[in-house]
């Protein structure tokens, strides 16, 4: 997704042919990863549909090592040194089918991948940088219990907040949508070769279930859906540190959003590529809108969420959202071709999104084959007016993804 890691650990270098939507809807290159890592082949088949079921926290914040694939994903901005920033970190889980049955403890039964990025909106450029590794031998680990997460020397844990109320035992509020579980802190300590992050995210809001109680479709077919809750309008405090010349985050300024995911699921062939948005407003709103294309450029299939602080989140049918393009920027390395800004129609309104810097594509073809855009945009309403911040991510414009 990124750039090369900084320490490849042997034949898993390179293997991460994949980028963040390609985890989430399954579309991993199983084949390559098998051969690699187990030399056998073989595709464990349709995936069946996953269960409607209550998320229990915290268990549900942390590993879901059953199901195949699973991210947990923060996007946000701050101010530091007086100038704003964009960052993104991800970890990534993937189950590898063919050594689930070796009892040998080298055997690679799961995979983790990062990968970070900072956007330097006035100095117009892009700072990436990745890891991967097998798990286990204190060199990678995601926890069962909760979001703790260690690659290398990247790490990302959650605590419950110092003010959160006492832990409920599952579920959800009923009405609201909203999950009984306490505020959340994540630690995220970042690494990279051009750039380092040390920061504390901490929730103001419940956290936001997806789709129908958490579980969210992603394609036509029942079984491409994943569990999916989001934890916008984080606080963000802490440090960001380039080419060796450390920030602090001016308080109050930075707001970031979180995604956690796991699924069994296969992205549907005919979908090319997709378009998502996960927007803070600047009310205490939150906005998420996504669709993924065919090749000729039409909707497959949409969806996403719309909450008002203290309200119950009003989820999109797959025929309400539409994403129309409204200017393009061409990438001098790669030649793809992305929207930059986009007029995105939900039911909770037409909204206008603009990419704070146009080159916020990730090239990480020299290791882990994948082009694709991802970067901080500003969110304008109807009227042209600036109402929020957020991550735009667009894929399958420099080539179709691929099982």
């Amino acid at each position: 997704m990124q750039s090369p890691p900084a320490a490849p650990i042997g034949r898993l270098a390179g293997l991460a042919r994949i980028t963040r939507r390609q985890w989430l809807l399954g579309n991993a290159p199983a084949g390559l990863v098998l051969a690699g890592l187990a030399g056998a082949g073989g595709w464990a088949g349709p995936a069946n549909a996953l269960p409607a079921r209550a998320l229990a926290f915290p268990r549900d914040h942390g590993s879901h090592p059953e199901l195949r694939t699973e991210w947990w994903y923060i996007t946000g901005h701050l101010q530091a040194d007086g100038r704003p920033w964009g960052f993104q970190v991800t970890f990534f889980r993937s189950r590898v089918d063919s050594t689930q049955h070796l009892q040998s403890a080298f055997a690679a039964k799961q995979l983790l991948f990062a990968h970070a990025a900072v956007t330097d909106v006035q100095g117009r450029r892009l700072l990436h940088d990745q890891r991967i590794a097998r798990a286990g031998f204190g060199v990678a680990q995601a926890s069962e219990e909760d979001t703790r997460i260690r690659l290398h020397d990247w790490q990302l844990e959650r605590a419950d907040a110092p003010d959160a109320a006492p832990p409920g035992t599952s579920g959800t509020s009923g009405a609201s949508g909203n999950s009984k579980a306490p505020g959340s802190r994540y630690t995220a300590r970042i690494a990279g070769t051009q750039f380092s992050l040390d920061l504390v995210f901490e929730s103001t809001q419940p956290l936001l279930l997806q789709g129908a109680q958490g579980l969210s479709r992603k394609g036509p077919e029942a079984a491409q859906a994943s569990y999916y809750y989001s934890q916008p309008q984080l606080r963000v405090a802490g440090s960001v540190v380039v080419q060796g010349r450390r920030m602090e985050a001016t308080p109050g300024t930075g707001r970031a959003w979180m995604d956690h995911e796991w699924s069994e699921a296969l992205m549907h062939p005919d979908a090319r590529g997709w378009d998502w948005i996960g927007m803070n407003l600047d009310d205490g709103s939150a906005l998420t809108a996504f669709r993924l294309r065919r090749g000729d450029g039409s909707a497959l299939w949409a969806g996403g969420s719309w909450r008002r602080p203290g309200e119950a989140p009003q989820i999109f049918g797959a025929d309400a959202v539409a994403f129309t393009p409204e200017r393009w920027w061409t990438s001098p390395r790669s030649g793809a071709r992305y929207p930059v800004q986009w007029a995105v129609q939900t039911p909770a309104g037409h909204f206008q999104v603009r990419a704070l810097l146009d080159g916020q594509e990730l090239d990480s073809e020299a290791s882990t084959g994948a082009i694709y855009w991802e970067g901080l945009s500003d969110l304008l309403d109807g009227g042209g007016r600036p109402v929020g911040r957020g991550y735009l991510e667009m894929t399958g414009y420099a080539q179709p993804l691929r099982l």
